[in-house]
């Protein structure tokens, strides 16, 4: 087992990780307007004698706790998220959401109590040899939080060497770590298609070029690519999400115009750009056989999390020597959902790991409104993110 493990010490003052968390639950802010989140943050950071920047990335909070000796030179990043979602609670726990269609449904209340414990821990401690950097980040739930943090010159102004985050996952067993070597989360592009014919009367189609048969055909079409230009080793999904055209009221009316909605997720660029890339010429293609025009908009938004494989391997080692591996995934199956902490992945190798809370089993899973973070689980997630700061830069100086 490893040596002076975090997780007992921790243990000791759970309870009062697990009042912070639920007061965190009961007053959700979304992303970018965590204002009393990120003052809870910096308040409780202030307390314990860290050093504290705020501000990073517009609602972001930086801590950095330096180890009894920083002759190293080495930094760790550690990172959680604070946003919550837009969307209404049908909890019925005590400390259920006060605000009106917002609610922590994706658990990231929990992720910052965790972090917020292993603040405690390594101040308490401080066995480390380098500086922890405590990045507490704001608007991960599609806003970019991650990304804006980086462009208002987190790693700058905090060059860490390494960078872990963590996510709790209803899939895996209270206290279970999942990981791999290579990707955990995909990457999100959003599309937009917008198809030009000539509207008319139902009645009589040949007077005009029907944007719906048009974008039935591209439906239809781009459904193709996965299966005919991904490499079946490969990894990728295409969905349409919205399809607009004409009014209901108006049964014999064609319209001029459709436009679709969607998203492509992928593990790699090169599949990435197979699919833009066809996409675009297919839906060409098809609009200009049916005499419309198509005008094509694809956003790349979230890259793929891709850890480093030694990082990651680093994170199953150390979960392994603290829980035993029995409770250690180390080949997790990837998520087709996405993770803004890959932009911190492209400018620092690390890794992003599950930390298994169950509820799967009760249809608790994220972004339901019905999820809660398990309490439980805190010590354990600040126990491995205290872990991985004292293994990554050891008082010995050797790992």
């Amino acid at each position: 087992m490893y040596p002076r493990s975090p997780l007992a010490s921790i243990q000791q003052f759970h309870k009062e990780l697990v009042a912070v968390r639920r007061d965190l639950h009961a007053h959700p802010e979304i992303g970018f307007q965590e204002i009393r989140t990120s003052g809870i943050v910096a308040g409780a950071l202030t307390a314990l004698g860290v050093e504290v920047h705020r501000g990073v990335g517009q609602t972001g909070v930086v801590g950095v706790i330096k180890g009894q000796r920083t002759d190293s030179g080495k930094m760790i990043g550690l990172r959680s998220d604070m946003d919550a979602l837009p969307m209404s609670e049908e909890g019925r726990a005590e400390y259920c959401s006060t605000v009106p269609g917002m609610m922590h449904a994706c658990g990231h209340d929990g992720h910052t109590t965790i972090l917020l414990g292993a603040a405690k821990y390594l101040m308490q401690n401080r066995n480390f040899n380098g500086t922890a950097i405590l990045i507490f980040q704001p608007a991960e739930e599609g806003l970019g939080g991650a990304k804006a943090m980086v462009d208002d010159g987190l790693f700058e102004r905090f060059p860490c060497d390494a960078i872990y985050a963590l996510h709790n996952w209803p899939g895996l067993p209270a206290g279970v770590i999942g990981i791999n070597p290579g990707p955990m989360m995909a990457a999100s592009d959003k599309f937009e298609i917008t198809i030009q014919g000539r509207g008319g009367h139902g009645a009589h189609p040949y007077q005009t070029i029907d944007p719906i048969v048009v974008a039935a055909n591209i439906v239809t079409a781009l459904q193709t690519i996965v299966s005919r230009n991904v490499h079946p080793l490969e990894a990728a999904v295409l969905s349409f999400g919205h399809i607009n055209a004409g009014h209901a009221s108006a049964a014999s009316v064609i319209p001029g115009q459709a436009k679709l909605v969607g998203t492509v997720r992928t593990f790699s660029d090169a599949v990435q750009h197979v699919v833009e890339t066809r996409m675009r010429s297919m839906i060409q293609s098809i609009a200009e056989t049916f005499g419309a025009t198509a005008e094509f908009t694809y956003l790349r938004n979230y890259p793929a999390t891709v850890n480093t494989a030694n990082n990651a391997h680093f994170v199953a080692d150390i979960a392994t020597e603290l829980f035993g591996a029995d409770n250690v995934v180390r080949d997790m199956t990837p998520s087709m959902g996405s993770e803004d902490f890959s932009f911190m992945l492209k400018k620092v190798p690390g890794a992003y790991f599950r930390l298994g809370q169950g509820g799967a089993e009760e249809g608790k899973f994220l972004h339901n409104p019905k999820f809660d973070f398990n309490d439980d689980v805190i010590p354990v997630g600040s126990a491995m993110f205290a872990a991985l700061v004292e293994r990554g830069m050891p008082l010995s100086g050797t790992e």
